[in-house]
């Protein structure tokens, strides 16, 4: 487990160069249940399996609406993406107090990414155990970033993180050229067949274990759970059903 000692802080390096708290962060997000992201050029779109801790307790939440322009989709430890959104929604807030404009989606998700980096250089601090994906519209049109443990950000296309977002990122990549002129009702149904590639043999999306968010333009951040996912997870199968026929 411990390597050599060079894994008891994050501000220790070790010989080969590598910051070991940091990469165990990391692993903390490829254990979170997988989030889907994908954009076209007038919509955002956030798709998730919820898990249940055990049968007797609710599906915990995956997504967060943080302004009406904004939201973010976790993957890692829920009680670090709290911090995290509770951050955001206060920034968010202070530009339209400060500057009677909403914040731009790149400003907020940079902000992010210098708190989790100061986390890594600084002794005594660990760096948060969880992965976002952002999403958001501003005058610029709709963005979808990524933002890591070790504070890096990135922008997307398309992307997934969580448990076995390989298989998704790998149907991303060969369809995110059709993505640019879909159709909201389109993107969403992409996403969930991405999604559905990261589930456990035996394993299926209901209504019960899948969250959808998207923004866009014209679209203020909406979350859709339970059976207002069905209308969508129908889509799906009878999508499915044609590529058989």
């Amino acid at each position: 487990m411990f390597r050599n000692n060079y894994d008891n802080d994050a501000s220790t390096w070790s010989p080969q160069g590598r910051i070991f708290q940091v990469e165990y962060a990391s692993e903390a997000v490829k254990q979170g249940s997988a989030v889907v992201g994908l954009k076209s050029k007038e919509h955002v779109v956030l798709v998730a399996v919820k898990r249940s801790p055990n049968e007797l307790a609710s599906y915990q939440k995956k997504i967060v609406r943080i302004d009406d322009h904004m939201g973010i989709a976790m993957a890692g430890l829920t009680s670090d993406a709290r911090v995290l959104s509770n951050y955001l929604r206060s920034e968010a807030m202070r530009s339209k107090m400060i500057y009677g404009r909403a914040l731009p989606v790149g400003r907020a998700v940079n902000a992010i990414g210098d708190k989790a980096q100061t986390n890594t250089q600084e002794y005594g601090r660990r760096p948060y155990g969880v992965g976002l994906l952002v999403i958001g519209q501003d005058d610029t049109g709709p963005h979808l970033y990524e933002f890591s443990p070790s504070g890096i950000v990135s922008e997307y296309y398309a992307y997934s993180i969580g448990a076995r977002s390989q298989s998704a990122r790998t149907n991303l990549e060969r369809n995110f050229e059709k993505f640019e002129d879909m159709s909201l009702r389109e993107l969403i149904v992409h996403g969930l067949r991405a999604l559905r590639d990261t589930l456990q043999q035996g394993k299926q999306l209901d209504t019960l274990n899948t969250s959808i968010g998207f923004v866009g333009k014209d679209t203020k951040m909406t979350i859709l759970d339970g059976e207002n996912t069905q209308e969508y997870l129908d889509m799906l199968d009878e999508g499915e059903a044609m590529e058989t026929e």
